[in-house]
């Protein structure tokens, strides 16, 4: 079994659809074996998207996370990393494919619903940022 990191963005906790966004993810096969909402402070979003400090679009990003609350979950399944990618879809939602949550649920590239780890390192960096060992059952 492999876990992944995932967020359900402001965007989508703001138009009530972490429901379906959930049961998506069960429906996919998924186990949630952590999951909290929270609200991120700048300086946590600066530092989860430090990756990305020297692109453009990082201060609207961070802006963009701090605006309302997320829900961070941890997901398990064989392959997750690449089947959480799948499910997602494609960044921006008019390129994603038809029953992904992008296509289904986002509304842009900017407002896109969900955020997942691309990696096995992303994952490593991005769920102990987020949960304790303790957290996670």
């Amino acid at each position: 079994m492999e876990r992944t990191f995932a967020i359900i963005k402001p965007d989508a906790v703001e138009r009530n659809v972490t429901g379906k966004v959930i049961e998506m993810i069960e429906n996919a096969g998924f186990g949630i074996v952590g999951m909290k909402k929270i609200r991120l402070t700048r300086a946590q979003a600066e530092g989860f998207y430090y990756v990305h400090k020297e692109r453009p679009f990082f201060n609207d990003l961070c802006t963009f996370m701090v605006r309302n609350p997320v829900i961070v979950m941890v997901l398990e399944k064989e392959n997750a990393i690449l089947a959480w990618r799948g499910l997602m879809g494609a960044t921006n939602p008019a390129n994603a494919d038809a029953g992904t949550i992008r296509k289904e649920l986002g509304v842009s590239i900017e407002e896109n619903t969900v955020h997942g780890s691309d990696s096995p390192e992303s994952a490593a960096y991005e769920i102990p940022y987020f949960f304790s060992a303790l957290e996670l059952v």
